[in-house]
């Protein structure tokens, strides 16, 4: 078969006659493009190198002699798709007995492109191939247009591709509707949703509908779909993880835990569902489910390439709460044998060693390792807000007031952290420092000032885009700063009046119209700014009623 001649293969088993049995089907198909990976390891390391067209994938990994044989293929393919190891286009086929299959696919998680039931002919195996390959081809073009960045071409080309192949309709109408998600179009997704499902009842579409609701907030509407979903599809598993979500937006977090709960009792080995259900049943005071949840994340996450160092902290600072120091140090020692020498690592070790050493009144030795993770933090890469958040108060507990501040103002001026100018006084307000959070606060009035002189100096030099920039990254930082607000809108008009109507940038002047509205109704300015918004509206010929 001349025309499989150039797909490449991946084969991932740890038993050798398996690995041969399925070269010598592949080469009764022509293709010849093989490589080998006999456990998790070496397959995620092999998709580091290169991509392959197709990756058959046995279930069970557990008697590889590789270093990672802990993970069986659905853990894997968790790691592979969550860190974009395969594209959208790879082909990932599970081969599994008839017995595991039964069990994984009642509570399928991340669908592989097909499951083959062992054991299998030459001719069932191709046939799954050929149908996986003609799928692919005719999706090909709009997934290497969005390997390209160019998301909002795919985006139209899905509307003519849903036209062209009516047997794939559906299909096209389900990428466009998640591309339009990528590009934060929610409401657009959602009518694409509700349209799929005014021809039949889909539970991903359902499911693509909440999550259009809930990114705009619209959470009660969320807990409907979800809710009504699961009645119908009891085993649908990223549904719990999403209505335990919505619980947490509406401050219901005990509701959340008995849905993750619930959830895990289904299907039991998903880390990212054991790892959230640790941080809620911690936060709603549950010890033991969360020691529980976060002992078997760091215990399923032990035979993955990608071991997260934050989840045996969590687990300390469990059992810290729980007062077993015993545990919490067999945890650290773990961490230290186990875990590869990175900044990360030490970062995550000496904020768990400093949360024993607090935890035994050892104050000055908890002072000492929460230093050394300060200075560790400079340079590790991808640790979480919330986990320096977490140091900033373990610092501040042990009266570590510089470092636990200049922490907070690192994050500040972190654009990835998602930590504003305001998030920041309310740390140390809840904490009790007032005085920090004094001190803080003035250092923000006086950076805000300087970045609204700054603007104001580009938007006299006639460069209006600089200054609405200039603007947008100070209120990203300090989104509800009312000498800011003001400032950001009447920039944004400026250049809407001066440089012609930008549907984005209107919405936007819109939203901080609206924002202004809602902390301050009685502002001076708003009802200039919002005449002059009409006036511009009028100026471009914009409808302004419905």
């Amino acid at each position: 078969m001349a025309e499989y001649s150039d797909l490449s293969v991946l084969i991932v088993d740890p038993n050798p006659g398996m690995r041969g049995s399925l070269h010598n089907m592949l080469n009764q198909a022509g293709i010849t493009k093989i490589d080998y990976a006999v456990s998790s390891g070496t397959a995620i390391r092999q998709l580091g190198k290169k991509p392959f067209d197709i990756v058959l994938c046995e279930y069970d990994l557990g008697n590889g002699s590789g270093e990672n044989n802990g993970q069986d293929g659905q853990q894997l393919l968790e790691d592979l798709r969550l860190h974009k190891l395969i594209l959208p286009s790879t082909i990932f086929i599970m081969l599994t007995s008839e017995g595991v299959y039964s069990k994984v696919i009642g509570a399928a998680e991340l669908t592989p492109t097909d499951y083959v039931l062992k054991p299998f002919t030459v001719d069932a195996l191709l046939q799954r191939i050929r149908k996986a390959v003609e799928r692919r081809d005719v999706f090909l073009p709009i997934h290497q247009l969005v390997e390209m960045g160019s998301h909002r071409k795919a985006v139209a080309e899905c509307l003519i591709a849903e036209e062209k192949n009516p047997r794939y309709a559906i299909d096209f109408a389900r990428l466009r509707a998640e591309l339009l998600v990528a590009l934060e179009e929610l409401a657009e997704a959602e009518v694409v949703y509700q349209v799929i499902l005014m021809t039949r009842p889909i539970a991903w579409a359902h499911l693509g509908m909440a999550r259009c609701q809930f990114g705009q907030q619209k959470y009660i509407e969320a807990q409907d779909t979800l809710q009504d979903l699961l009645t119908h599809n009891p085993k649908f598993m990223a549904a719990y993880d999403l209505l335990a979500r919505t619980h947490e937006a509406l401050g219901q977090q005990e509701s959340a835990k008995k849905i993750l709960e619930d959830a895990v009792a289904i299907s039991p080995n998903m880390v990212h569902r054991l790892r959230h259900l640790g941080e809620v049943a911690y936060e709603t005071g549950d010890v033991s489910v969360a020691e529980k949840a976060f002992k078997q994340v760091v215990a399923k996450a032990k035979y993955s390439e990608f071991r997260d160092p934050e989840d045996h902290v969590k687990l300390v600072k469990t059992l810290v709460k729980k007062g077993d120091a015993n545990q919490a140090s067999g945890v650290i020692r773990d961490m230290e044998r186990s875990l590869r020498a990175s900044a990360n690592v030490e970062a995550c070790r000496a904020i768990a060693a400093g949360l024993l050493q607090e935890m035994s009144g050892n104050i000055t030795a908890a002072a000492a390792e929460l230093t050394t993770a300060v200075n560790a933090i400079g340079a590790s890469r991808g640790l979480s807000t919330g986990l320096k958040i977490g140091l900033v108060h373990s610092c501040l507990n042990v009266k570590l007031d510089q470092q636990a501040s200049d922490l907070m103002l690192n994050l500040m001026n972190d654009t990835e952290s998602g930590v504003s100018m305001d998030d920041a006084v309310q740390v140390f307000e809840k904490a009790g420092r007032h005085d920090l959070a004094a001190g803080m606060g003035e250092q923000i009035k006086h950076h805000v000032e300087e970045l609204i002189a700054h603007a104001a100096e580009q938007r006299g030099q006639g460069d209006l885009r600089a200054a609405v920039d200039t603007l947008n990254a100070a209120l990203r930082k300090a989104p509800a700063n009312m000498s800011l607000l003001p400032a950001a809108t009447s920039a944004i008009l400026k250049q809407l009046d001066d440089l012609g109507w930008e549907v984005p940038l209107a919405e936007q002047c819109a939203f901080l119209l609206e924002r202004m509205r809602k902390i301050d109704p009685a502002h001076p300015s708003l009802e200039a700014l919002q005449a002059q918004y009409s006036h511009t509206q009028r100026k471009y010929g914009i409808a302004t009623t419905a």
